[in-house]
């Protein structure tokens, strides 16, 4: 079974310092904090393998999460997984939501809503089904119009606002799929520079192509931005149809390029420093080594991230002109459903 257990106290003879990085064995005493065996205390080991990002040291007084087996009511073995982080990540949930509602009110909490329904189908549908051997492209437009259509509707309401922005997105969506598989082939990078994606291959999923989940996973990544700016154009423009109903469907659709304009010179910077956090270390690496710009630029994984920012953001950029043309056509005319 599952379960927390306190560390009591480690004897770190048995590990040895090589630089930076520790080899060797941990022992670990733990007293298990839940379940039938609360209170019992046993002995176990924490394998070190010299690297940082996946080995862990215990100390004294650390709440950790193991796995527990016992016997005739007494634990006879404890595996332990990690640091205990779930009561911390709740707390960070719950206090996010409170923020959220407290200066968002209703639209915050469908926006609580629309976050958790995003979690779950990644959760139970995306990856599982990827997991069953699904086509990954299909698969992942599929999943993103659900989303997009469940977050637009439910901050925007059934409206021909939404309806915009929905489309908006799909449109942009599309796009991003295209020239992802376009520019994929043409950048021959290959899947498995998704980290642990080759672990899938060794655990049994060699079915699998790691390839088109990564071309996948750049649109799917991007549609949040693309569905961000198209909301913002939708509603703009539904805002100045409101105030002058006789606005013609030329003038509509220049305002909202305008307000697009505004919108994606910022988004596709936003896009840009939310993915340059995953590769910092390894451009830090070329840096301090004097690597030249070629030699980087011609390397797998920033090729990969060169392809992933630039799709990301060709996609948000065309979301624009795609929203503010349907907004122009569907919205003016009809303010009083907009």
């Amino acid at each position: 079974m599952r379960s927390k257990a306190k560390v009591i106290a480690v004897d770190n003879n048995a590990v040895h310092q090589y630089g930076v990085v520790k080899t060797g064995i941990q022992s670990v005493t733990l007293e298990v904090a839940e379940g039938p065996f609360t209170g019992q205390q046993i002995e176990t080991t924490n394998p070190l393998m010299g690297k940082l990002e996946m080995d862990k040291i215990f100390q004294p007084g650390d709440i950790v999460f193991t796995v527990v087996k016992g016997q005739n009511g007494q634990v006879v073995a404890a595996n332990l997984i990690d640091h205990y982080r779930i009561d911390v990540e709740v707390i960070l949930f719950v206090l996010f939501m409170v923020v959220l509602f407290w200066y968002a009110r209703w639209t915050g909490l469908k926006a609580i809503l629309s976050f958790v329904f995003t979690i779950l189908i990644l959760w139970k549908v995306l990856w599982p089904l990827f997991l069953k051997g699904w086509d990954p492209i299909i698969l992942s437009l599929l999943v993103t119009f659900t989303i997009v259509g469940c977050v637009t509707f439910l901050v925007t309401g059934l409206s021909r606002t939404g309806l915009v922005a929905f489309l908006g997105t799909i449109c942009g969506a599309i796009t991003a799929s295209l020239l992802a598989i376009l520019f994929g082939k043409l950048f021959k990078v290959h899947g498995a520079v998704i980290p642990f994606a080759e672990t899938l291959l060794h655990v049994g999923f060699s079915n699998i192509d790691l390839t088109k989940i990564f071309l996948a996973g750049i649109f799917l990544a991007s549609s949040g931005a693309m569905m961000d700016v198209a909301v913002d154009i939708a509603v703009s423009v539904a805002e100045l149809v409101a105030k002058n109903p006789s606005i013609s469907r030329k003038e509509a659709i220049a305002s909202g390029m305008n307000v697009g304009r505004a919108v994606v010179g910022t988004m596709t910077t936003t896009l840009l420093l939310a993915y340059s956090g995953s590769f910092t270390a390894l451009m830090m690496v070329f840096m301090a080594q004097g690597t030249p710009v070629v030699n980087i630029l011609n390397l797998t994984y920033i090729a990969a991230e060169v392809l992933h920012t630039l799709v990301g953001s060709f996609g948000v950029v065309l979301v624009a002109p795609f929203t503010a043309w349907l907004a122009g056509w569907l919205l003016p005319g009809h303010a009083k459903s907009a």
